[in-house]
């Protein structure tokens, strides 16, 4: 774009026009967006989200001093040269600044209090600061604050009386964390400003927001589809424990709001019957919407399909991505979903990642988790290295912002606060059990029994995998699961031909057809199958072996596995398990400590190591081991701590907030269907296909960033957008996946363009 349409050239002399974007119309005419009206539109909407936690008065007003500095004659300017779409991405090599006047405004205003709306306002495009930040200080907010020319030039353009004069907030925080408080006005402005932006930008899109069902029309969906599974269900004591569980979960949804767990064995329905109190719960207390939060991607699929299968394929809003570059686009923030569907199913990273997150595109969902039913599914893999700062999040969002949680798994973590001599936790407590009592519980577990646990007689002694490989094959159908990944190759390669291989190293797509044909084979109690997989069965994956081998694990791995033996109950006899010491170590952290403390405590030899009693003893073993200290490892609590100067450190507890480490990333592989999908992938520079991005999402393999590097240098993969990373060489093999070892020995003509 050259020029704004002359037509407006008087207008601008006479200083009465002031512009926050520009686009062109269908004639090619460029039209302006009105600064003013701007900063009006998004007070207003963000004091709408606010609403929900009484907090409006605040980002109103962050809303309407947002971007005073595009009152600067320098925006002015370059906004009459350039696109107003690009002009709102600042972090852009020459754009102009126009976040720090409002930020500098309301310090003027407010004195230290001021500070609050300088953090909304000075980060409402590059992301939340650190108030001082020793790592890059030119970041930090107190370093931005120094700029008082910047104000001087945008007051002297002399902005509406109205905006600059509006009133002071009112309202406080009271006793709620005030970094979770600031984190959610941040929440309520940049989805504001993105959505208002949008409005006028790209008018289409807008209009495509906000046409999902409600709850209201998605729980007699529910109920019918309900109904048909117990009029089909056949009458065996698993169903019948199950129509239990769901009964339990519908009443309980009448209690008050707040903190629920629900204890069910695998295999005990708790998918569905988690959805039916959320709905009814939802619908009793007025809940805006429903989250279901899942610790794996391997899974989130298949729990999305279960639920598009109850309500429909457009009911569900399935939100992961492999793919979130820290380099944001007007493209990438105006499509970032912001959660504004009634369900959502999503994943432990993009979950709790998001709450602690700096990042605008990010956070601006926050707000719409406030009034809504949060299911954590599998409760037990909440990642004990940032065990308390989730919970203490958990804690305010339940106490303060009408959130009611359900931890949902068969092995329910001790989670409850501890104070000894040497261990001080604050977890969560007044949590209510779905199921009941302890005695329920336990009546629960011995009605859903339908396994055996067979435990080596030496715990510390390994098997070779020679010896395994031949006692597995003494079985025609058996399901083995291991912890590494390279243990899986390595013992499927001495099993007969046949054996199926299910690890990370295949792509999304090709586990599911995996697990698609094993589900089909089991159907038929003739044919022999033998399955050796990685511990990603172990959570939602609805497999039933006879036989399922365990390499010794935590507790909690081990009665994940036995869900997979047995579990519609229909064996004569009870299911085998048997647990053995692999020849190889669990990976460094969370994965040895947690066979540290299964082992210590199967060394007393428990008569039924599936007992629930004894997985609070397993949490208490595994949390004290690791010392409370470890419970925050990255001493997030520190950095977001309240003191009277206001003085957090945002952006760096973002940067240290990651349950994944980044030693690890993505490669799109070829397989299947990512070969027509790679060839609509943009080059480039071009504009990126965000809809094919997401469905090659299917085919990505994640690898240690060491090897990745490697592929790269030696040109096995390309770099085909920032951080979308696509397979060249011919080392995907339809049985193992990514070798990534046979990636240098590829030939020329094994390239593919």
């Amino acid at each position: 774009m050259s020029q704004i349409d002359s037509s407006l050239e008087p207008v601008r002399e006479r200083s009465s026009l002031f512009l926050a974007h520009v686009r062109q119309d269908g004639a090619g005419r460029w039209l302006p967006h009105r600064l003013d009206e701007h900063l009006r539109g998004v007070a207003a909407l963000a004091e709408s989200f606010a609403a929900t936690f009484a907090a409006g008065d605040w980002v109103k007003l962050a809303g309407l001093w947002h971007d005073l500095g595009k009152y600067r004659p320098a925006f002015q300017r370059y906004i009459c040269g350039a696109s107003g779409y690009d002009a709102h991405i600042e972090t852009t090599p020459g754009r102009v600044d126009h976040s720090t006047v409002g930020a500098l405004y309301a310090i003027k205003r407010m004195d230290g209090l001021g500070r609050i709306l300088a953090y909304l306002i000075a980060g409402h495009h590059a992301g939340l600061p650190d108030w001082q930040s020793a790592e890059n200080p030119a970041s930090s907010l107190v370093r931005r604050l120094d700029q008082h020319d910047l104000l001087a030039e945008a007051l002297d353009q002399s902005p509406p009386s109205d905006i600059l004069d509006a009133p002071s907030p009112t309202s406080n925080p009271g006793q709620r964390d005030y970094a979770l408080w600031i984190r959610l006005l941040f929440s309520c402005l940049v989805d504001a400003d993105f959505l208002d932006t949008e409005q006028f930008m790209t008018p289409d899109k807008s209009e495509l927001r906000g046409q999902y069902p409600t709850l209201a029309e998605l729980e007699p969906r529910f109920e019918a589809h309900m109904a048909a599974l117990a009029a089909g269900a056949d009458d065996t004591p698993v169903n019948r424990i199950r129509a239990v569980v769901l009964e339990r979960c519908r009443n309980a949804a009448e209690q008050t709001p707040g903190l629920f767990s629900l204890t069910v064995p695998t295999g005990g329905g708790k998918t569905l019957a988690s959805l039916a109190f959320a709905l009814r719960h939802a619908r009793r207390h007025g809940k805006r919407r429903i989250l279901y939060v899942i610790p794996y991607t391997s899974i989130i699929e298949q729990t999305a399909d279960v639920f598009r299968g109850v309500f429909g394929e457009n009911a569900v809003l399935e939100h992961h991505s492999n793919f979130d570059s820290d380099q944001e686009t007007a493209h990438s923030r105006l499509a970032c979903e912001n959660w504004d569907a009634s369900l959502i199913v999503t994943t432990n990273v993009q979950f709790f990642e998001s709450l602690f997150a700096a990042r605008s595109s990010r956070t601006r969902k926050l707000h719409n988790i406030l009034d809504s039913v949060v299911i954590l599914d599998e409760a037990q893999l909440l990642p004990p290295d940032f065990l308390t700062p989730i919970l203490g999040t958990i804690r305010e969002l339940s106490r303060h912002y009408g959130v009611s949680f359900v931890l949902c798994t068969a092995t329910q973590p001790a989670l409850t606060s501890r104070r000894d001599f040497d261990f001080s936790f604050d977890g969560l407590d007044g949590v209510r059990e779905i199921i009941g009592d302890t005695a329920a519980t336990r009546n629960l577990h011995e009605g859903l029994r339908r396994v055996e646990v067979t435990l080596p007689e030496d715990l510390q002694s390994p098997t070779s995998w020679e010896a395994l490989a031949a006692e597995l094959e003494t079985h025609p159908r058996v399901l083995c699961i291991v912890d590494r990944r390279d243990d899986a190759r390595i013992l499927h390669g001495l099993l007969p031909a046949g054996t199926v291989h299910l690890s990370g190293l295949m792509c999304g797509q090709h586990r599911s057809n995996i697990i698609e044909d094993i589900k089909h084979r089991l159907k038929d109690a003739a044919t022999p199958l033998r399955v050796v997989s990685t511990q990603l069965v172990e959570a939602g994956v609805d497999l039933d072996f006879p036989v399922v081998y365990r390499a010794l694990a935590g507790l909690d791995s081990i009665a994940q596995a036995a869900g997979r033996c047995n579990r519609e109950g229909r064996l004569f006899n009870l299911g085998q398990v048997v647990v053995f010491v692999p020849p190889t170590e669990p990976p460094k952290g969370h994965l040895r400590q947690a066979r540290d403390a299964g082992r210590q405590l199967l060394l007393r030899r428990p008569p039924d190591p599936l007992a629930p009693e004894l997985f609070t003893e397993y949490f208490q073993s595994l949390y004290w081991r690791k010392g409370a200290q470890r419970l925050d490892c990255k001493d997030i609590m520190t950095l977001l701590k309240y003191s009277s100067k206001l003085e957090f450190s945002f952006r760096t507890a973002a940067e240290r907030f990651q349950l994944i480490p980044e030693i690890q990333a993505p490669v799109i592989v070829r397989y299947g269907d990512s070969e027509r999908l790679l060839a609509r992938l943009a080059r480039p520079g071009d504009h990126l296909d965000r809809k094919t991005l997401r469905q090659l999402q299917r085919y990505v393999v994640n690898i240690p960033r060491r090897i990745h590097q490697r592929l790269l240098a030696e040109g096995a993969i390309e770099e085909r957008q920032p951080g979308v990373y696509v397979q060249l060489a011919s080392f995907y093999d339809p049985d193992i996946g990514l070798q990534v070892e046979r990636a240098s020995d590829y030939a020329p003509n094994d390239l593919i363009a």
